[in-house]
């Protein structure tokens, strides 16, 4: 039997790239969600666990029954808006969930995991290139919660010898080459999708949130990295922990940042349509410019983001958006 690694969030859009990465390099993904925003029909490559992280015998079932040598950790509530407006969800679902899930881990001798975190955990740092020593300092509840569920791997590697690598990265984007899965919430909040879903009448325009920010077009700017590249490193992540290596912290990131408008003009050009946009509020949370670097990640893992262009994002993802919808 090939050996098992559990997958928190595997029913969602990070989460079931990672199966197929995971079963294509010869692993058995076990899908662990409760499908809140996760989906059935991305469950394609190994068993599903229909759980929540606050069910701790659950957990404690799904490790016996599955007995995993490893845990992946994409399971958490992300929108910062919402992050905003009800901390304590965040606070309660993130950090009380993941603290479940990693005594889970270490009762069942489950030592090696790789936690999704992100690079929301350093607030705004206008104009830095963000890398591991980057001071972290956090802009909403999000990015707080994630930070604490770094402090308690750390902790928990002290005290019991759970070895985690961490993975600090801003937006994910693209799909599947081969449009077996692909982004698909609801509701929809990332960009990309947003754009797919006016430019192909789905609504009625795009809204951009602040035209007002200090940048050269004033939209926010970020780092996007495509999904299968996040993954990779993932599994770079996974391979680093089962050598017997240490715990580490990598951000992934291409070094440089697109503005909202740069990403909706490229999306324009790549589906040959016309994006129908319209003008919002800033959002509260919302930094100026988040980019980060990869150099520890490429230096160490040998990883390459090589998929990374927002031609090939967008080409990927509109493949997926004109073709693949989840019903269940």
């Amino acid at each position: 039997m090939p050996e098992t690694v559990l997958v928190t969030g595997g029913a969602g859009y990070i989460g079931s790239h990672a199966c197929k990465a995971l079963a294509t390099a010869g692993y058995r993904p076990v899908a662990l969600d409760n499908l809140s925003t996760g989906w059935r029909d991305a469950v394609k490559f190994g068993p599903l666990v229909q759980a929540d992280l606050m069910d701790r015998a659950a957990l404690d079932a799904a490790f016996a029954e599955y007995r995993p040598v490893a845990v992946m950790h994409f399971a958490a509530l992300s929108q910062v808006g919402e992050a905003m407006s009800e901390p304590g969800r965040y606070w309660r679902n993130n950090v009380a969930g993941s603290l479940n899930l990693i005594e889970a881990a270490v009762a069942a001798e489950c030592l090696d995991f790789v936690f999704s975190s992100t690079c929301a955990t350093y607030g705004d740092r206008d104009g830095e290139i963000l890398d591991e020593e980057t001071p972290q300092a956090p802009l909403n509840a999000y990015g707080a919660s994630k930070r604490a569920i770094e402090d308690m791997l750390a902790d928990f590697g002290a005290a019991h010898g759970l070895r985690s690598v961490i993975f600090r990265y801003f937006n994910v984007a693209g799909a599947d080459p081969d449009a077996e899965v692909g982004e698909f919430h609801r509701p929809e909040t990332h960009l990309i999708p947003l754009i797919l879903d006016a430019v192909d009448g789905r609504r009625a325009a795009l809204t951009i949130h602040g035209t007002d920010y200090p940048t050269d077009d004033g939209t926010c700017i970020r780092d996007y990295v495509h999904v299968m590249d996040l993954v990779d490193a993932h599994l770079a992540g996974l391979e680093w922990l089962r050598a017997g290596r240490g715990s580490r912290v990598f951000c992934l990131g291409t070094g440089a940042g697109f503005s909202v408008r740069e990403v909706v003009d490229a999306t324009g050009h790549v589906t040959n349509r016309a994006v129908p946009m319209q003008h919002g509020p800033r959002r509260g949370g919302d930094a100026v410019k988040l980019v980060c670097g990869s150099q520890r990640a490429r230096d160490e893992l040998g990883w390459r983001p090589d998929r990374s262009t927002m031609k090939q994002m967008i080409g990927d993802a509109w493949r997926w958006h004109q073709n693949g919808r989840y019903e269940g």
